[in-house]
């Protein structure tokens, strides 16, 4: 989880009202049958109320007088309000479900495609178990409250009300002592709102965790076998799952307070509105049947005030999900520039004076890239080559914008890249990294991701085979439209780099990026591939990250990126010749016996 995101204890002074509000934009489309059904429930609930009316009307009435066919009318009644109550609540129901689901599927699509548009910067330091957990469990929460606390706090309010209003009119020395817990009940809701409010902010970020847990040890299912990790593991997820239990507990303890002493409050004061009736119905200053409408209506009022901490704590875990959702959509995308759609002239790439630090690095860090000044002439295959952490991954991310630099600019065909649409900069680049990743789809849409939306299967195969995959492709159950399963992990390392490979020149590309796209072939495999690569690069203007000299001979020159520069540029044996760190680079010797050379 990042560290800006903590929960709400270290970020006071949220109110829960104003997270709620933001869910208005989706709502709106929707309001008038969120509004209808607010109404018809409030109609159910009132009904309740003409109950106690009809039984003071019938032991007023008919009872008192042994009238039993005003006994059987009286009973009518009660079956027809209870009836209708029953039917307006599933109309209710039925008003709300349609539309609020479809809130829910809206705010999780624009999530998705916001996610899809954050920078890479954010991704890197977000928990994917925290993104899951927003899209999922946060919004399933925001449905719900939609969907049933935000009726009926204000059904529940009104039907109070309303019923407070009943029983002042029968009787109003009662009605006072039913309203003496009202203060205490508003001021106990405020200290409950606050401290649930910090709780359930825990609980939801640590089920984010939770989650990430989870999700890292099934896509790392190997490491965790080939390792013997499982207790290991199994011992961080147990600590994590006993945090989010203590903190559910407390959750459950705050709520059983609030609804002990909601009940309890009401309870003494209707048992002491029940004392002070039958005093005064013996003394005849109180009709039987006014008590019994006083107290049918006070138990009329049970569930609508016993419900005030339920709702609240529903409304209050909702508003901590509102906010976390927010926190991802509050997130600046990556900027868009309108540019020119015009190709320039052929130049290349150029590199001017560029300087990369990362968004959350330390101040006084030294930056990764540093006034690193290349040119990749048009038609040229230029090997970058360099040390572990020199910045190689780095600096090719930054052609394709998956990174923003910091200073400086780079041109591709004299074209500022910040100044081009992404769109259009990402259809004239292709990537293919050394960590090859594959998505739950066949092998042809997977390879025909890097191209555009008509090309077919000619350049499906063109592709395969220059990546010389397909032969490994051709013998799989159902070849290109074999299904490669979740990260592709049913097939090997060199496999997988393959299909990367091919879906990186599927498309044809001006620009070619190569982030060491042969590490994990054997030496065979590679050679072929390199063969067959060799062609694809004559038209192309290309980067390649290299590590293995076999791999440098692909290129017309290279770059050696040592201390954040460019320190040597030329073809492979006058770098050989000339540069020390290019030489033991490309020799294999440790770093002690480089020194002592």
């Amino acid at each position: 989880m990042p560290p800006e995101h903590e929960p709400t204890e270290s970020t006071p002074g949220h109110s829960a009202v104003r997270s709620l509000l933001r869910l208005w934009p989706y709502v709106r489309p929707v309001r008038a049958r969120l509004f209808t059904a607010a109404f018809v429930a409030i109609v159910a609930s009132c009904l309740s109320l003409v109950i106690p009316l009809v039984l003071k009307w019938l032991v007023d009435g008919p009872v008192a007088d042994g009238d039993a066919t005003g006994v059987w009318l009286g009973a009518l009644y009660l079956l027809l309000l209870g009836i209708a109550e029953a039917v307006l609540f599933g109309f209710r129901r039925w008003l709300v479900a349609r539309p609020l689901a479809g809130v829910e599927a809206g705010m999780r699509a624009d999530l998705y495609r916001h996610l899809q548009r954050l920078p890479i910067a954010f991704h890197d330091r977000w928990a994917s178990g925290q993104l899951l957990s927003r899209g999922t469990t946060d919004l399933m929460m925001v449905r719900m409250f939609l969907a049933f606390p935000l009726t009926f706090l204000l059904v529940n309010g009104v039907t109070i009300l309303v019923g407070y209003a009943v029983l002042l009119a029968q009787d109003w020395s009662l009605g006072l002592v039913l309203l003496t817990p009202v203060a205490p009940m508003v001021v106990l809701c405020s200290v409950f709102e606050k401290r649930y409010a910090v709780v359930a902010r825990r609980s939801q970020d640590q089920v984010g965790d939770l989650t990430t847990v989870v999700e890292e040890s099934v896509l790392g299912i190997r490491i965790v076998k080939g390792f013997g990790r499982h207790r290991s593991q199994a011992e961080a997820f147990r600590s994590l799952a006993e945090r989010l239990r203590t903190t559910e507990l407390g959750k459950a303890r705050l709520l059983a307070g609030i609804w002990a002493l909601i009940t309890l409050l009401p309870e003494l004061a209707v048992g002491a509105a029940l004392v002070i009736g039958t005093v005064q119905v013996a003394d005849g200053d109180l009709s039987a049947g006014t008590l019994v409408a006083f107290l049918s209506t006070a138990l009329a009022l049970r569930w609508p005030v016993e419900s005030i901490g339920f709702l609240l704590a529903m409304s209050q875990e909702a508003a901590t999900a509102t906010e976390r959702y927010f926190e991802v959509m509050d997130t600046p995308e990556e900027t868009e520039t309108e540019g020119s759609t015009a190709a320039g002239p052929a130049d290349g790439v150029r590199f001017e004076n560029v300087t990369f630090r990362f968004p959350d690095a330390a101040p006084d860090a030294p930056p990764v890239l540093d006034g690193v000044d290349l040119h990749i002439r048009p038609g040229e295959t230029l090997a970058l080559v360099g040390g572990t952490g020199s910045g190689k991954t780095t600096l090719t991310a930054l052609v394709p914008r998956l990174h923003e630099t910091s200073g400086g600019r780079i041109l591709l065909d004299g074209e500022d890249i910040t100044l081009m649409p992404r769109e259009r900069l990402r259809s004239l680049v292709a990537v293919a990294f050394e960590d090859p990743t594959l998505f739950s789809a066949s092998i042809g849409e997977n390879v025909l991701m890097g191209a555009d939306e008509s090309a077919a299967e000619p350049e499906l195969s063109r592709a395969l085979a220059v990546a010389q995959a397909d032969g490994f492709v051709g013998r799989l159950p159902e070849g290109t439209a074999t299904q490669v399963g979740e990260q592709g992990l049913s097939l090997s390392g060199g496999q997988r780099q393959r299909l990367a490979l091919a879906r990186a020149v599927v498309g044809r590309p001006r620009f070619l990026v190569l982030d060491d796209p042969l590490s994990a072939l054997d030496v065979h495999t590679e050679a072929r591939v390199e063969a067959a690569l060799r062609e694809v690069l004559r038209g192309t203007t290309a980067l390649v990250v290299a590590h293995r000299p076999s791999t440098v001979l692909l290129a017309d020159r290279v770059a050696l990126l040592s201390g954040g520069r460019i320190t040597a540029i030329g073809t492979h044996h006058e770098l050989l010749r000339e540069s020390p760190e290019y030489a033991w680079l490309m020799s294999g010797e440790s770093t002690e016996e480089w020194r002592n050379r």
